[in-house]
């Protein structure tokens, strides 16, 4: 019912279509209805052999005609009504999923599959729409042919109406039972889904690793377990819900045997014409078929509502913090930068930043060093407020980056990544994303800082060249180029290189150092390196182990105090 509520509260922004799709359903309904009282006027009217109106029963089939085109006209517009309302709702839901990823905090996108993340966008969402569609065509249809139907047969006879009526609920007793049974087995079956495409996705995204570590077999190993999980599923799934159409068939067949013995007797009697008994007999037959109908809907309906339930999940998840309503815009900072007292962890039982305390001046080049695991990027994503200090403030300007707009703060960081990140689209798209309205001039200048240039004149298309997602064939230093371009041209007055030129060849790494350290002139910035050979032109060297700064200084003042940094850069240059 949850889940009900929340495609209703879709459904309500199209009123007008749903309003118009009741009335067709409505026309089209009583219209079918009509004919058989026409077929029984029609069969009324052949009294005998040699007694028999055909004018009259002539004038019945005009009619009749006329009804069956109505009645034709009718559906095509209620059918038109539904789908256009159902790939509108679907678009809305499918927008705020979109919507609200685009919100979610990242701890939430580092904890769950991507692949289920897109099982439901996706795989969920169609599943909902046929289960929706089928829901509006044959629902609405199907219960006014019920109304409709009991309506006309009380007209005709009160008796033989109330022994339909009375054997009627048995049908609904067997589909609400199965129903029941079915709605676990769709819900079970959706996850499965999702975890199965979160698998293909890892496997596929990794397939190079799958092969070098010869994990083939394993893999395959992981991917039958989960297919022959889903295969269980969708069978009883499947065979629960194929179950309603042959038990509701039964007692139809039940209902329609009753109306003709007690219609029979009745007719024998003097009670109705025989004409009325065929209408009856009709009525009795579409009577019961809806329910028939309605009971496959519902089955479709249970899938639907299993598969929203987790797209609805998704929605309702909480959002990452807003901004304070008070938040204030960050303009163009300076870049004096201060950490107070800062504790941070991801999960509460393993503590990782405690007591961190940072003081940057604005141009600074600040170096940050230390083991895997130390808390290096894990700052990064502080400083960024990707996350949210536990306690303690970090400070932008004076101003606790918790009381400034996301949007503002993040424009004055330039960040190069050591995983790098491309869309589908052309080499100047992804080049300027971060100034959409950069010139061409701008653009190849910032190329030729970046040493990009060269290799982009010799793509087929140059900077109008298309690449695939994760930039296709270019190659891991050539992607990381394109990255490194991308904040030459925005050249924020904050800059952070987390492992910038890990995946450069060491002449393009010198050239590019140098344009580094022109780009960083008067810009405060981050540097997070490994290779220590690239950081000895720092200003300040942040040398961190287990979440704290054990040591800070320059490189020479490091290498004079022979402690923990000392030990690093000899470990990378022993002689």
């Amino acid at each position: 019912m949850k889940t009900l509520k929340k495609v209703f509260s879709y459904m309500k922004h199209y009123l007008p279509l749903l309003i118009l799709s009741l009335v067709l359903a409505a026309i089209t309904v009583i219209l079918t209805l009509y004919f058989p009282i026409l077929t029984g006027q029609a069969i009324d009217l052949i009294i005998g052999k040699g007694s028999v109106d055909f004018t009259g029963i002539f004038e019945i089939a005009k009619k009749a005609l006329r009804v069956v085109i109505l009645t034709a006209i009718a559906q095509w517009f209620m059918n038109i009504c539904n789908n256009r309302m159902t790939y509108h709702i679907v678009r809305d839901i499918r927008k705020d999923a979109f919507d609200k990823i685009e919100k979610l905090p990242l701890s939430y996108v580092d904890s769950h599959s991507h692949g289920d993340l897109v099982s439901r966008v996706i795989a969920d969402v169609d599943a909902f729409a046929e289960g929706l569609l089928m829901g509006f065509t044959q629902l609405f249809s199907g219960v006014a042919t019920i109304i409709g139907t009991l309506l006309f047969m009380l007209s005709i006879d009160v008796k033989i109406t109330l022994v339909v009526v009375l054997i009627t609920p048995l049908s609904l007793f067997v589909a609400s039972f199965i129903a029941k049974k079915t709605f676990s087995m769709f819900h079970l079956q959706s996850q499965t889904r999702g975890e199965q495409t979160a698998l293909i996705e890892e496997i596929i995204g990794n397939q190079k690793v799958v092969q070098a570590f010869t994990h083939e077999d394993e893999a395959l190993e992981q991917f039958e377990e989960i297919n022959e999980r889903l295969r269980k599923y969708s069978l009883r799934a499947i065979f629960f819900s194929s179950l309603t159409n042959p038990s509701t068939r039964f007692v139809n067949s039940i209902v329609y045997a009753a109306v003709g013995i007690v219609g029979a007797f009745t007719a024998i009697a003097g009670g109705i014409s025989v004409g009325q008994l065929s209408s009856f007999l009709s009525y009795a037959n579409q009577y019961t078929k809806p329910f028939n109908e309605i009971s496959g809907v519902i089955t479709e309906l249970q899938n639907a509502l299993a598969c929203a339930g987790r797209i609805f999940e998704l929605i309702e998840e909480e959002a990452e913090i807003p901004d304070a309503k008070d938040a204030v815009e960050l303009g163009e900072a300076q870049g004096r930068i201060q950490a107070e007292n800062v504790a941070f962890s991801y999960v509460p039982e393993q503590k990782l930043i405690e007591n961190f305390n940072l003081q940057v001046s604005p141009g600074q080049r600040v170096a940050i060093v230390g083991p895997t695991g130390c808390g290096k990027t894990t700052l990064i994503n502080l400083l960024m407020r990707f996350y949210d200090v536990n306690s303690g403030a970090i400070m932008v300007e004076g101003e606790d980056i918790r009381n400034i707009t996301r949007e503002s703060l993040r424009k004055n960081y330039g960040m190069v990544l050591q995983e790098t990140w491309l869309k589908s689209g052309t080499i100047r798209e992804n080049i300027v994303m971060g100034k959409p309205d950069a010139t061409d001039d701008e653009v190849i200048a910032a190329a030729k800082a970046a040493h990009a240039h060269s290799f982009i004149k010799r793509l087929p298309n140059g900077y109008d060249t298309v690449i695939g997602e994760d930039g296709g064939s270019l190659s891991q230093g050539q992607k990381q180029l394109l990255c490194i371009t991308r904040v030459m041209l925005c050249l924020p007055p904050m800059l952070i290189l987390d492992e910038a030129t890990s995946s450069i060849d060491t002449r393009t790494e010198m050239r590019i150092q140098k344009a580094f350290a022109a780009m960083m002139k008067g810009r405060t910035s981050f540097i997070v390196a490994h290779r220590l050979s690239t950081i000895r032109e720092a200003d300040v060297i942040l040398v961190m182990n287990e979440g704290k700064i054990v040591e800070q200084g320059n490189h020479k003042e490091l290498l004079e105090l022979n402690g923990f940094y000392a030990n690093l850069y000899n470990s990378q240059f022993a002689k």
